[in-house]
């Protein structure tokens, strides 16, 4: 057995004072005319056909508008309830139909409303980008919606489980890594260092630092060169062929340091480009790249680092998203001005935006009338029917009073009309 689907409340309070006096004020207006021509009416009856010609006249429009004003108001309570409580047919139109009208209310507005055509003439009479520019360049609104996107952000990370991410981001580099041919990368990087002559800066590097290595650690050499000396070999020997072979290697660095023209240096430089040439053709080259680069990933210092590289990547980006002065937030509000002043001053991004404003409206209507259309029918047949009569009485009863009225007059004008053609004729 199914069962109904709970009531949703309407939005707002039912209680609007202001809506609840015109309504009554309205009503008792209505209903003291009615009272007037029922009084009226009994007068004339008292009087009698004696009093003179005139009563009948009075009679005729008094009975007339009691007619009319009980027939007006009739129909407005039907609309929203049973006359008196009697369950007369066809009335309480508005309880007894209420689902039908949502759903009539809601194919009215998809046909009426919800179509490429009416909101893409409507769009052509708003400047969107100049719209979108200014709500965007308005005073502080950039700080604020990059303070609204850190919030966003933060609520994301709070619904995704580290538990369940960090394995899949591990798993993901991991698989990237060992997907990624090397030797290429290597090829490249290695071209760039040399097409910029940067390999000659590096050597040049390197030797200082040598040279300065040996120099800090000369005692440590010398020490070594006594121990490896035969022991009848006297010190002052050895000092001699340490200081000469100390010197010659000093010399040397210097000499290949100073000099860019050098022998060694143009080996260098013809043995790394051969390797680059290698690593693009040699396979047995790239083969021993990829292994090296397989070593170098199961090395178990670089898996827990990529294990640990979604949560640190995480913590970063939500600690600088949380810092109003932080480089991201300040990017993010100059990324939001800069396209505010974009959509404001550019021709082809005003002209871009535009044009996919309206393909973009025109799509959403397309794919989505029909959805909002069930979603307004589906609403009202949830609200509570009470409750909804009592709503739309308050919103349109004080203009629905005024048929009364107009009926007790006009009725009694054509109850006068009439009784004086009937005169008239006799």
């Amino acid at each position: 057995m199914s069962s109904s689907p709970p009531h949703a409340p309407l939005a707002g309070s039912l209680d609007d004072p202001e809506r609840a006096r015109d309504l009554a004020h309205m009503k008792r207006l209505a209903t003291g005319l009615f009272l007037a021509a029922a009084a009226v009416f009994l007068g004339c009856v008292l009087l009698g056909p004696d009093a003179g010609a005139w009563v009948g006249y009075v009679r005729a429009t008094a009975e007339a508008s009691m007619v009319g004003a009980l027939a007006d108001w009739f129909a407005v309570t039907a609309l929203f309830r049973h006359p008196m409580r009697l369950p007369i047919p066809h009335t309480a139109i508005i309880p007894r139909k209420k689902d039908q009208i949502g759903a009539s209310l809601g194919t009215f507005v998809q046909e009426n409303f919800l179509t490429r055509a009416v909101v893409e003439e409507k769009l052509t009479t708003i400047d969107v980008p100049g719209r979108l520019g200014a709500f965007l360049a308005a005073p502080g609104r950039p700080e604020r919606l990059a303070g609204d996107a850190a919030a966003v952000l933060q609520s994301v990370a709070e619904l995704l489980r580290d538990d369940d991410l960090q394995p899949a981001v591990a798993a993901l580099v991991d698989r990237k890594l060992h997907g990624t041919p090397a030797a290429p990368i290597m090829a490249r990087a290695l071209e760039l260092v040399v097409d910029g002559d940067r390999h000659q800066e590096v050597l040049s590097a390197a030797l200082r630092g040598l040279s300065r290595f040996l120099e800090d650690n000369r005692v440590v050499f010398r020490a070594q060169l006594g121990d490896a000396s035969p022991a009848w070999v006297p010190d002052w020997v050895d000092d001699r062929v340490f200081d000469r072979v100390f010197s010659g290697v000093q010399d040397f660095l210097e000499e290949v340091g100073d000099d860019p023209r050098h022998e060694l240096r143009r080996v260098y430089d013809a043995r790394l480009r051969a390797y680059v040439r290698a690593l693009r053709t040699d396979p047995a080259t790239a083969a021993r790249v990829e292994e090296l680069k397989k070593e170098l990933l199961e090395h178990p210092a670089v898996r827990t680092w990529s294990g640990s590289l979604w949560t640190n990547l995480k913590n970063a980006v939500l600690a600088a998203a949380a810092d109003p002065d932080s480089g991201l937030r300040t990017r993010v509000a100059g990324l939001i001005r800069e396209a505010a002043h974009l959509l404001q001053s550019d021709p082809r991004v005003r002209e871009l935006v535009q044009r996919h404003a309206h393909t973009t409206a025109g799509y959403l209507v397309e794919r989505f009338s029909g959805d909002l259309a069930d979603l307004v029918g589906s609403t009202v047949a949830r609200w509570d029917t009470e409750e909804t009569s009592r709503r739309i009485e308050l919103q349109v009863g004080r203009d629905l009073q005024f048929i009364r009225i107009n009926g007790t007059v006009v009725g009694g004008l054509a109850g006068l009309v009439i009784y004086t053609i009937a005169q008239l004729l006799s």
